[in-house]
């Protein structure tokens, strides 16, 4: 639970900076856990396997998720996350 905590984190922030958006650590946590689980969603769907189990691969996928997060929130609201 705390490796998906520090995961959640690394993967808001990445997002954050990605998509030039601004967020605080709540925020980034959020985006970061909710764009894990799309991004696991995602990535089952299309039938890719993870490289390993590792914590860079955990960092990757819910990047990921977190940019396509971010896009569609933009997308339905018409403006960024705070």
């Amino acid at each position: 639970m705390i490796v998906s905590i520090i995961v959640g984190i690394i993967a808001g922030f990445l997002a954050e900076k990605i998509m030039s958006s601004s967020g605080g650590l709540l925020t980034n946590l959020v985006v970061g856990l909710v764009g894990g689980m799309l991004g696991g969603w995602v990535a089952g769907a299309l039938g890719l396997t993870y490289i390993g189990d590792g914590v860079v691969d955990r960092i990757v996928v819910s990047t990921c998720g977190a940019i396509l997060l971010l896009v569609i929130w933009r997308a339905v609201t018409g403006k960024r996350p705070a």
